[in-house]
């Protein structure tokens, strides 16, 4: 075989494995399966579920004391769920907040006075849109909405919720951010798997990369593989092995020889039709004019 060595092995069939599967590194979803976009999805779901578990629970508990004081059933339901629509709609805002303002982008004072000033804004945002959702609704049931008294008790009461809610959000958003990041890197840590030729060789099984593999030769009832500058031998047919490389850039230039398309260097054609390769190791094969049109 041309550009041959010593020749190795003698194992049975070869097994192709074609790189990374589900669940494996590479691509959106990382590793395990499980990537950063998949990740998030997860966290945000999940939080988002929980904020709405809390909200009914609290306007479960509402409704039976509030039956006491002779309200109707339906305002502790009204308060808790427009309670409920505004933190969702304002939570994108802390998530953004926390993404901006936190170590290492800020040392750790200034990511803390930046979002105890945030809780300002947080808290009137949240009153506002109660205000906007609550009003229509009391007007359909007949009834008239009152925030405040006109003494800013009910804002000043609000804030003081609204802080607490605020920091129960970063903190959630920054742990799901963490887990994010930590997907990503786990993603990129580990490269995808290349496509490798798997050749039993007694108790030994050789992986061979497949783009380290320049030729394959019939010898035989096996096949010479030239790889790394040796030849390894081992018990398959010629035709088995081009139906299995075929998918990954192998082509027949012979009756009895596979040579991987990106290793041809150069092709010389002679009168007859026939032709000689030289590839990227210097070795010269010869083709037959039949298999011509595969390269």
């Amino acid at each position: 075989m041309a550009g041959g060595g010593d020749a190795v092995g003698a194992g049975g069939g070869a097994t192709v494995t074609d790189g990374p599967k589900a669940g494996t590194s590479g691509g959106r979803d990382g590793t395990s399966g499980i990537g950063p976009a998949r990740a998030r999805a997860i966290a945000v779901g999940i939080f988002g579920l929980a904020v709405a578990i809390q909200g009914v629970s609290n306007a479960s508990s509402a409704v039976t004391d509030r039956l006491r004081d002779g309200l109707a059933a339906w305002e502790p339901w009204c308060w808790e769920l427009t309670s409920i629509a505004a933190l969702l709609v304002l939570a994108p805002l802390v998530w953004r907040a926390v993404k901006l303002f936190r170590p290492p982008r800020l040392g750790w004072p200034a990511a803390v006075a930046a979002h105890a000033a945030l809780t300002v804004p947080f808290s009137l945002a949240h009153s506002g849109l109660m205000i906007a959702l609550r009003t229509p609704i009391y007007a359909f049931m007949g009834a008239r909405y009152v925030f405040n008294d006109g003494s800013g008790h009910g804002l000043l009461y609000e804030y003081r919720k609204d802080v607490a809610t605020y920091v129960e959000f970063a903190l959630a958003f920054a742990l799901i951010q963490w887990i994010v990041a930590r997907a990503g890197q786990a993603g990129r840590a580990r490269p995808p798997e290349e496509a490798a030729l798997l050749v039993p060789d007694g108790a030994v099984t050789h992986r061979i990369p497949l783009h380290e593999i320049d030729q394959v030769a019939a010898a035989g009832n096996y096949v010479e593989l030239a790889w790394r500058g040796r030849v390894l031998l081992h018990r398959a047919t010629l035709a088995a092995l081009e139906a299995e490389l075929g998918a990954h850039g192998f082509v027949r230039i012979h009756r009895s020889r596979l040579v991987r398309r990106a290793a041809i260097r150069r092709i010389e054609t002679r009168q007859s039709g026939d032709f000689e390769l030289e590839l990227a190791n210097g070795a010269r094969v010869k083709g037959s004019r039949r298999y011509r049109a595969g390269l």
